[in-house]
C-alpha cells in the first residue's frame, strides 16, 4: 500500500463516511437549485465548470495532498450551509470587484491599472443591463472617476514634476474614455450629483435581465420594411435593437466608425456601407463634408491589412467620385474649409457654428487624398499585366484624376487668398508637382487633350492664378509655368524633381541644346546621390532621354557619351525602374525586393529598352571602328577604349566561327561593325537601316538618312586610317568616288582629321585636289612588339614606385641606393655600382628602359 495511504488515520475515515451521509442528504436539494441557475445563465456554468476541471485535474502528489488537508477541516464545513447564486449576483459580485479595483489604484494614483480596469467594466456592464439604465453603482463609479480625472489633470498642470510615461498615457486615455462614457449616461450623473445618498438607497431599479452577448451584427426580418429596402431586412445593434439613422446621430455614428479605425476584427465593408446610409440623409453641408471625409478615408483602408496589392477598380471610382462631390460641396460653401490645421469638434448633439467674419475649419486634407488616389492608381498599374484590355480601361481614369487634381489646386489656391487661414506653401507645391508628374513624359498632343477634357470638366467661373484658363494654349509654356513656380516657392527635393521634369520634356521634344544647358547648369549631377531613389530614377531616365535627343540631332558623340553610364553599367532595367534584376547570388532581403517592386514604373511611362540598346551600340560603332583602325596602323599611338560593353560583344562576335544572317538588334549592329572595318560602307549602312526598331522614333526616315551619312563619313575616316601607310598621295576626287560623298565633305573631313591632334600624318593640297601623306619610320613586326614590351614595362614600373610610395608613407629616402652602400650587390657596388656602365648610360637604380639601339634610331 502506498505510503500515503498509511499516512491516513481511523479519524478521516470515519470523517469521510459522515460527509458521504451529508453529500446524499443534500444531493435532490442542491440538483434543483442548479438546474435553475443553469437556464438563467449557461456561459457563466461552463466557465465554472472548466475551472472546477482544472483544479480537479490534478494528478500525483498535490492531488493527495489537497485531500489530506481538506479532510481536516471538513468537520468545521459541514455545519455551513452552501449557498448557490445566481447569474445576476455573480455578475454584481465582479462589477463590485473591479470598482474595488479601481477605487486601489486611484489611492496610488496608478493611471494605467485604472484604464484597463475601466475597459474591463464597461464590458461588464454590457452583461448587467435593465431596460434603459445601467447599475447605478456603475453610475457613481463613472461619475466619481471624471471628477478625479479632472483633479489629477488640474494638479498636474500646476505641479512642476511631471508624470513618467506609463502614467501620462493611461491619464490621456481615461481622459477621452470618461468623456466619451459619461456622454451616453449624462441625465443618470446629474441625479447622482444632486443628490447622492437618495440616488443610492432608492428601490427604482428595474429587474435586471441578462442578455445574451452579441459579438456580431444580427439581422431581424421585419414586416414594415419595403422590399426594396435590403430586401425586407434591417441591421440590429447591440441588445437587438434596430439601427436607426437620423441627421441627428450621424457625428455619434461616425465618431463610432472613426474611433474603431484601425482595429482588429473591423468589417469595413459594413462601415462603408453604414456612411453610404448617412450620406443619403444628411441634409447640412457640414454633415455631407464630415461624411465624405470619413467615407474616403475608410476605402483607402480596405488594402491595408489585407492580402491586396491594390485597390480595386471599383473602389477606386467611388473613392474618385466621392472626393469629386466633396469638392463641389466645398466650392458650394465658402464658409466651409478642409484644413490639416483644424480641431476637431467634440459635441455631437449640435454642429458647431463659426464666429461672425470667419469660416468654419474642418480637419482634413484634400492634398492627402489626391496624393492617395494617384498612388493607388499608379499602384494598379504597376500589378495588371500591361498586354491586356485591363491595363487600358485602367488607364482610362487617369483623366478623372488629372480633373480633380487640376480642381484641388484652384481649391487650394482659394484658400491661400485667405491670410486668416494660414495655408502652408507645401500644399500647393505638392498639388502642383502631381500635375508636372502626369505631364512630363507626354507628346504635346496628348497633354492638350489632357488640359482641355480638364477644363472643360471644371465650372466656367472657376480659374487658377498659376495657369489660368485661356491665356496658356501651349504645352510647352504650360510645363514651363509650372516648374518655375515650383523654382521660386520649393526647396530641396520637389525643386530638383521640377528641374529634371523640365529638362526631360525639352528632350523629348528635341530642344536639345536648352535640355543640355540646363541639366548643366542645375549641377545635378554632383549632389543626386544625397536625393530620395525616386528622384535618382527621375534623373537617370532625364539622362538617358537626353542622349536619345542627341542621336535624333545628328550627335553620335554627345548621345554615347550621355548613355555611357547607363547602358555601360549592365542595369538599365534597374536603374529606369522598368523591372527588377534578381541576380543568383544576391543577397537581396524579401523587404528590400518588396521596396524594389514598389519603386517601378507603370508600363506607359517605360522607355524603350531594345531602343535604347540599339542607339548606344550604334553610337558606339561609329566611334570605336575608325579609333580600331588608327590603333591599328599606328602602334605607337595610346590605346584607348570608349566603350567597353561595345568591345566585349564585338570580340565574342568575331570569335564566333560560324555567324548566320543577323537576328536581333545586336547582331545588326556587330554585322554592320565588320562590314564597316572591312570598308563595305553600303553594306554596313544596309544592315544599320534594316533594324526595325528605328520605327519606334519619330520621323524615322529622316534618322535613316542621318545613319547612312554618319556611316559614309566613318567609313572614308576608317579607309584613311587603315591604308594610309600604303599611299603616297591620294586624290580627293577618288574618295568621293568611293564614297558616294561630295568633294567638298570629303575636304572637310580631311581637314578636321588633320587639325584634330594630327590623327592623320598628311597635308592636303588644294592646288591638285590630293592629299599628301607623310612617312615616319616604318617598323617592323618585331620593333612595333618591342615598343609595346618597352611601354609595358614602364607601365608596371610606375605602379611599383606608385605602391612603394603608398607603403613607406615618406620613408621612401631609405630604400635609395647611393653608390652601391645599400641595397643588394653588397661589395660588388649593386645595380648601379661599377657593373653599371655595361648598359650604356643608366640612371641611379636601373629603372628605365629606353629601347636601346632601337629607341635610339626611333628618337633620332
Amino acid at each position: 500500500m502506498s505510503r500515503f495511504f498509511t499516512a491516513q488515520d481511523s479519524s478521516s475515515e470515519s470523517s469521510s463516511s459522515d460527509e458521504e451521509e451529508l453529500y446524499s442528504e443534500e444531493e435532490p436539494d442542491q440538483k434543483l437549485k442548479e438546474e435553475s441557475s443553469s437556464e438563467e445563465d449557461d456561459e457563466d456554468e461552463d466557465e465554472e465548470s472548466s475551472s472546477d476541471e482544472s483544479a480537479g485535474g490534478k494528478t500525483g502528489v498535490s492531488k493527495f495532498l489537497r485531500d489530506q488537508a481538506s479532510s481536516d477541516g471538513e468537520s468545521s464545513d459541514s455545519d455551513t450551509p452552501k449557498v448557490v447564486k445566481s447569474a445576476k449576483g455573480k455578475r454584481l459580485e465582479e462589477l463590485e470587484g473591479i470598482i474595488k479595483l479601481i477605487d486601489n489604484a486611484k489611492k496610488i494614483n496608478d493611471w494605467s491599472s485604472i484604464s484597463t480596469e475601466f475597459d474591463k467594466l464597461n464590458r461588464q456592464v454590457v452583461k448587467i443591463a435593465t431596460a434603459d439604465k445601467a447599475p447605478k453603482i456603475f453610475i457613481s463609479t463613472i461619475a466619481e472617476l471624471e471628477d478625479f480625472t479632472n483633479e489629477t489633470i488640474a494638479k498636474q498642470k500646476a505641479s512642476t514634476k511631471k508624470m513618467n510615461a506609463t502614467n501620462a498615457k493611461g491619464l490621456n486615455a481615461m481622459k477621452q474614455k470618461v468623456k466619451r462614457t459619461n456622454r451616453e449616461h449624462t441625465v443618470e450623473i446629474e441625479k447622482y450629483r444632486e443628490d447622492k445618498g437618495d440616488y443610492l438607497m432608492s428601490d427604482d431599479d428595474e429587474e435586471i435581465i441578462p442578455l445574451e452577448k452579441t459579438k456580431k451584427v444580427k439581422t431581424a426580418y421585419n414586416d414594415g420594411i419595403d422590399l426594396d429596402d435590403d430586401d425586407g431586412f434591417t441591421s440590429v445593434g447591440r441588445g437587438g435593437k434596430p439601427k436607426q439613422y437620423t441627421p441627428e446621430s450621424i457625428f455619434k455614428h461616425l465618431r463610432s466608425i472613426v474611433s474603431s479605425r484601425g482595429k482588429k476584427n473591423t468589417d469595413r465593408a459594413d462601415q462603408i456601407r453604414t456612411m453610404e446610409k448617412l450620406l443619403e440623409i444628411s441634409e447640412t453641408p457640414y454633415q455631407k463634408v464630415r461624411v465624405l471625409l470619413t467615407i474616403i478615408s475608410t476605402r483607402f483602408d480596405l488594402t491595408s491589412g489585407s492580402s491586396a496589392t491594390f485597390m480595386s477598380q471599383e473602389q477606386w471610382k467611388m473613392a474618385e467620385h466621392e472626393f469629386c462631390t466633396l469638392l463641389e460641396v466645398l466650392e458650394e460653401n465658402p464658409i466651409l474649409v478642409v484644413i490639416e490645421q483644424a480641431d476637431d469638434w467634440d459635441d455631437d448633439e449640435k454642429p458647431p457654428q463659426p464666429a461672425p467674419g470667419e469660416r468654419l475649419r474642418i480637419p482634413g486634407s484634400i492634398v492627402s487624398v489626391v496624393e492617395r488616389l494617384d498612388d493607388e492608381l499608379t499602384r494598379s498599374l504597376q500589378h495588371i499585366d500591361p498586354h491586356t484590355a485591363e491595363y487600358l480601361e485602367r488607364l482610362h481614369d487617369e483623366q478623372a484624376l488629372y480633373n480633380n487634381i487640376v480642381r484641388a489646386l484652384i481649391y487650394i489656391e482659394g484658400l491661400k487668398r485667405d491670410s486668416k487661414l494660414e495655408i502652408p506653401q507645401d500644399s500647393a507645391n505638392r498639388i502642383v508637382m502631381r500635375r508636372v508628374e502626369h505631364i512630363y513624359f507626354k507628346p504635346s498632343q496628348v497633354v492638350d487633350q489632357l488640359e482641355e477634357k480638364a477644363w472643360n470638366s471644371i465650372p466656367a467661373r472657376f480659374s487658377s492664378t498659376i495657369t489660368p484658363r485661356d491665356t496658356i494654349n501651349d504645352t510647352a509654356t504650360l510645363v514651363q509655368t509650372l516648374c518655375i513656380y515650383l523654382f521660386e516657392n520649393s526647396t530641396d527635393i520637389i525643386r530638383g524633381r521640377a528641374y529634371l521634369c523640365q529638362v526631360y520634356f525639352c528632350a523629348l521634344h528635341d530642344q536639345y541644346y536648352r535640355a543640355r544647358d540646363m541639366l548643366l547648369m542645375s549641377h545635378l549631377q554632383e549632389t543626386i546621390g544625397n536625393f530620395d531613389i525616386s528622384t535618382q530614377i527621375l534623373f537617370n531616365r532625364t539622362l538617358v532621354q537626353v542622349g536619345l535627343c542627341a542621336f535624333r540631332a545628328g550627335l553620335v558623340y554627345e548621345s554615347q557619351n550621355t548613355l555611357q553610364e547607363i547602358c555601360g553599367s549592365g542595369r538599365q532595367k534597374e536603374l529606369l525602374a522598368q523591372g527588377v534584376m534578381i541576380q543568383r547570388y544576391s543577397q537581396v532581403t524579401p523587404e528590400q525586393e518588396r521596396l524594389e517592386r514598389q519603386r517601378q514604373l507603370p508600363f506607359h511611362m517605360h522607355i524603350n529598352l531594345e531602343l535604347l540598346e540599339c542607339v548606344y551600340l550604334t553610337c558606339s560603332m561609329l566611334l570605336e571602328i575608325p579609333l580600331l583602325a588608327q590603333t591599328g596602323s599606328s602602334p605607337d599611338i595610346k590605346k584607348r577604349i570608349i566603350s567597353k560593353t561595345y568591345r566585349r560583344l564585338l570580340e565574342f562576335h568575331e570569335r564566333q566561327i560560324f555567324t548566320g544572317p543577323p537576328e536581333n538588334t545586336r547582331d545588326h549592329v556587330m554585322q554592320a561593325s565588320r562590314a564597316l572595318a572591312a570598308g563595305e560602307w553600303k553594306r554596313a549602312a544596309e544592315l544599320i537601316n534594316s533594324i526595325k526598331i528605328w520605327e519606334l522614333m519619330a520621323s524615322s526616315d529622316k534618322i535613316k538618312a542621318m545613319l547612312s551619312e554618319q556611316i559614309q563619313e566613318e567609313g572614308l575616316r576608317t579607309y584613311l586610317f587603315t591604308y594610309a601607310p600604303f599611299y603616297d598621295t591620294l586624290a580627293v576626287t577618288t574618295l568621293a568616288s568611293m564614297f558616294e560623298l561630295s568633294e567638298r565633305k570629303v575636304t572637310a573631313v580631311i581637314s578636321r582629321m588633320i587639325s584634330n591632334n594630327e590623327e592623320l600624318a598628311a597635308a592636303l593640297d588644294q592646288v591638285n585636289s590630293a592629299i599628301i601623306f607623310r612617312k615616319g619610320v616604318e617598323l617592323s613586326r618585331l620593333q612595333s612588339l618591342a615598343l609595346t614590351l618597352s611601354d609595358k614595362a614602364s607601365g608596371l614600373i610606375e605602379a611599383n614606385e606608385r605602391t612603394l610610395e603608398q607603403r613607406t608613407q615618406g620613408t621612401a629616402n631609405a630604400f635609395e641606393r647611393q653608390g652601391g652602400q645599400r641595397g643588394r650587390g653588397g661589395g660588388r657596388g649593386g645595380r648601379g655600382g661599377s657593373r653599371g656602365d655595361r648598359g650604356g648610360a643608366r640612371t641611379r637604380g636601373g629603372q628605365q628602359f629606353g629601347g636601346g639601339a632601337l629607341g635610339g634610331a626611333i628618337k633620332a
